[in-house]
């Protein structure tokens, strides 16, 4: 019997993730096919889905991380075996599937250390925040950063990254829930976002100076808050849009806020070559393996309700990480 994936054969709604018999095909030169064990949810899925990020080809499968076992490699792959396993985080996507073929330099050993649920929660999220806070901005101890939905994929993860870093955390959630949630994995000061002047908030817990860097996944319900909580010469690192395309920003509005940065990162372009994937993905399996780290999985669907998942990310309803299983 063929594996199954799930296919999109047009952008829409979570209704057009369709559970199908597909055959990736055998591996040529520089490929592996993979056996997934477990899949990560992200919202770049949901770009893709909508179509707000084109995808390659139609139809075509969702989903840019996942974790399993190497079950054949192509000619000329010898770093690779059949049996090993391994993790990824990359484009383009094709994750929501039993099996699937890769590019080999795009996928990362595991260690022993590091079970395959935990790696499908982390590869993508783990890595954004090794970017955000050690590539994008390099965060250093006495620096104040603040991180928008903090009880989160990303958001857990960074939040107990910045602090092993020697940050103060300031971060935005949604519920006192949440807010406890956000504490216990290394944010000092969790604010409710529906109730609270987070710019106005961020100054005050800095002693009106503003924080060094705001990291922000939300984009349209926070970017203008964003800009207003940065110190002069802070930077606003928007990475996401989870609530709608941030608004426009006047160039002017940098200078007249203190003569601020503001960059737009894709964690690809930071793992670009296989040297920069192997670096990102030995940082975070060291921080994880020494306890610094713990990756929170909040959900977990069998592949055939990818539409469901799909369905509590967006409505918000998620805590840490989501991960499909296959098989």
């Amino acid at each position: 019997m063929s594996p199954q994936a799930i296919r999109i054969h047009q952008t829409g709604g979570p209704e057009a993730l369709q559970l199908e018999a597909f055959d990736p095909g055998q591996p040529g030169p520089g490929q592996v096919r993979l056996k997934h064990s477990h899949i990560g949810v992200n919202y770049i899925d949901v770009y893709f889905r909508t179509g707000l990020y084109p995808a390659p080809t139609q139809p075509f499968t969702p989903g840019v991380e996942a974790a399993g076992e190497v079950v054949a490699v192509g000619e000329g792959e010898t770093d690779l075996q059949p049996g090993q396993r391994v993790a990824y985080a990359a484009r383009p996507p094709g994750a929501y599937a039993e099996e699937r073929l890769i590019a080999a330099d795009q996928v990362v050993p595991l260690p022993d250390s590091i079970d395959n649920a935990t790696a499908a929660a982390a590869m993508l999220k783990g890595m954004t925040a090794h970017m955000l806070l050690q590539r994008v901005y390099a965060v250093q101890p006495g620096d104040t950063v603040l991180i928008h939905a903090a009880a989160g994929g990303v958001g857990l993860i960074a939040c107990q990254w910045a602090s092993a870093l020697g940050a103060t955390v300031i971060g935005t959630v949604g519920s006192d829930e949440k807010a406890e949630l956000a504490r216990a994995h290394g944010c000092d000061y969790p604010l409710l976002y529906r109730q609270t002047n987070v710019a106005e908030a961020a100054r005050t817990l800095t002693d009106g100076r503003g924080v060094d860097v705001v990291y922000d996944s939300v984009g349209a319900d926070t970017l203008e808050g964003s800009l207003g909580a940065l110190r002069r010469r802070g930077m606003l690192v928007s990475f996401g849009q989870s609530s709608g395309k941030p608004p426009a920003i006047e160039v002017g509005q940098l200078a007249a806020g203190g003569s601020l940065f503001l960059t737009r990162p894709t964690l690809f372009d930071y793992i670009d070559t296989p040297q920069e994937l192997q670096e990102a993905g030995r940082a975070l399996f060291e921080n994880i393996g020494a306890g610094r780290i713990r990756v929170r999985i909040g959900q977990t669907w069998p592949l055939s309700r990818a539409a469901d998942a799909h369905r509590a990310l967006e409505a918000r309803q998620t805590t840490g990480s989501s991960i499909l299983t296959a098989g």
